[in-house]
């Protein structure tokens, strides 16, 4: 792994374990000879004893050497936190469990286009379920739209779940809404996919189906982005990774039934294998290039307004690529084109189903109030903008003046359709741990990373949130509202670690302690240490207003 002398030198100064008296693993400390004594050979064994490492203590020295701190950490805390949610969130009380289960039981038995439904409402689009998990969808939509006065619990009745989620699958089948969902490709949806067609084998009930796909997805995502952490394992951004991949709202997506959560690991995967090779430059290995290529036809395709983050995969030199060699770097070669080759791949993929989508977003008005029915028209919309750009640049800047709060506060997590707020302490600690993290980042490398290339990503960013607010302009907001609904600070998280690269790539200042050296052990304690109460006052928030 080819790297330049900077960059190496601070990772190893960074990276090399410890013991607890300040030495390099495997460095031997000085003897007393006076402790060879024969009077004080058996105090010198005990002493010995204490000191040694035991063997469940070397083993997890083995594995953090192996995969990296902040690998371990993330598979812990993730696993930890995201069956936590898995548990204590009510069946289809996640950010549009409802319409996204029934996507994932369509694409489970192999519905992969979008399917028009009979609705009296009008334009709808669907498929169909179990009348046993209708029951329980409906049940669980009445529930968290009638909540009880504070401090009542917000679920009424915990007895009538549990009757619900008893009932057999093997029910008869009923047509369910889910246009909104049903504009998204089938691949986001693999995991839960993955997930009902185990229950099935395993002849499971309403709510072991539903916990299995959950964890399905939980699974996916400690995959995906742990695959991502370790590819950074040499380096001190590891723990800007770990931190936003342990946001709140991350951990708790994970543990929910949505196409975010695969979209979400694919992102953050991306952005770590992009910081390696070009802001590092590092060279990637087999597995982390065909990772990085391959996502560069999946991301477009699991949700639209990720597909600019996708197509920085040409940025990267293409010597720094497994499989093309040194060579490629110098004079032309076809193996240059390669990732042009993937982007475009990525690019077409994401065209074609886009012009296969189109059609549900003159349905999506039905999940507007109803004095807001038929009132969402992209058409229109789109001329608007291209016809009126100063207006829609009015509409958004009312937007942030009207909404910024709370997109900041849902950046770390307003959960699920219970619409809770994580505590102010938890977005504390998560900033803490995002100022620890970036201070203690390695300093990019300016030969891969150059100005014009990191200019490229910061203007690819600003691209992607503006699409963002572009497409829930067409696709959400009514005509003529005053602001461009829909925008939620979740969204933005997929976005985040690029972001941070390109921003430590232009920013020389970074954290030292007395000896003028960057902190290592002591500020990773810290950043895992936030983030765990980041989850841990989420958690119990959740769980005190939710079951009471």
């Amino acid at each position: 792994m080819s790297a330049d002398r900077g960059t190496t030198e601070e990772t190893e100064a960074g990276t090399a374990p410890t013991n607890g008296s300040g030495h390099k693993d495997g460095a031997p400390a000085s003897a007393d000879p006076a402790e060879t004594a024969p009077e004080a050979e058996a105090d010198a064994h005990e002493q010995d004893s204490a000191k040694s490492p035991g063997a469940v203590e070397k083993a997890a020295r083995a594995i953090v050497t192996r995969f990296g701190a902040a690998t371990v950490a993330f598979a812990v805390l993730t696993t930890l936190f995201g069956t936590l949610f898995t548990v204590l969130t009510p069946p289809f009380w996640g950010h549009d469990e409802i319409t996204q289960f029934g996507r994932a039981y369509q694409v489970a038995y192999g519905g992969f286009l979008p399917q028009r439904i009979q609705d009296d409402r009008g334009l709808a689009y669907g498929g169909d379920v179990p009348v046993s998990i209708d029951a329980l969808m409906g049940y669980s939509f009445r529930d968290y739209q009638d909540n009880p006065e504070e401090p009542g619990a917000m679920v009424s009745d915990p007895g009538a779940y549990d009757r619900l989620k008893s009932a057999q699958v093997d029910s008869p089948m009923e047509p369910v809404w889910f246009t909104n969902t049903a504009a998204y490709s089938p691949v986001p949806y693999v995991p839960a996919a993955v997930g009902i067609r185990a229950a099935a084998l395993l002849d499971l009930d309403v709510g072991s189906m539903v916990t299995l796909t959950r964890l399905a997805g939980l699974l996916s995502y400690l995959v995906v982005v742990g695959f991502g952490l370790y590819a950074l394992r040499a380096h001190r951004v590891q723990w800007l990774a770990f931190t936003v991949a342990v946001l709140p709202i991350a951990v708790f997506q994970a543990g929910t039934v949505t196409a975010d959560t695969l979209t979400n690991a694919l992102a953050i995967m991306v952005s770590a294998l992009l910081i390696k090779a070009l802001f590092l430059g590092n060279r990637l290995t087999r597995t982390e290039t065909a990772a990085l290529l391959g996502a560069t036809l999946l991301l477009p395709v699991s949700k639209p307004t990720y597909v600019l983050l996708a197509m920085l995969v040409v940025l990267v030199p293409v010597d720094r690529f497994a499989f093309f060699g040194a060579a490629a770097g110098s004079g032309f070669s076809w193996r240059r084109l390669v990732p042009w080759a993937f982007a475009a791949g990525g690019a077409l993929v994401f065209a074609v189903w886009m012009k296969i989508a189109a059609p549900t977003g003159d349905g999506m008005s039905l999940m507007r109030p109803r004095h807001q029915w038929y009132t969402v028209k992209p058409g229109e919309q789109l001329g608007e903008i291209l016809g009126d750009p100063l207006h829609f640049l009015n509409v958004f800047g009312d937007s942030i003046f009207y909404r910024d709060q709370r997109w900041f506060t849902q950046f770390f997590g307003e959960l699920g359709f219970a619409y809770i707020d994580v505590p102010a302490i938890a977005m504390l600690a998560c900033l803490l741990a995002f100022a620890v993290s970036l201070g203690i980042a390695d300093r990019m490398n300016p030969r891969t990373a150059t100005f014009v290339r990191t200019l490229i990503v910061a203007l690819t960013v600003a691209a992607s949130v503006a699409m963002i607010y572009v497409t829930l302009y067409m696709s959400f907001t009514p005509v003529g509202y005053y602001i461009i609904d829909g925008v939620q600070g979740r969204y933005f998280v997929p976005l985040a670690l690029i972001a941070f690269a390109a921003l430590l790539r232009w920013m020389p200042l970074r954290l030292t302690d007395a000896r003028g050296k960057t902190p290592t052990s002591g500020a990773a304690v810290t950043i895992v240490v936030a983030s765990s109460v980041a989850l841990i006052a989420s958690v119990a928030k959740y769980s005190t207003i939710v079951w009471g």
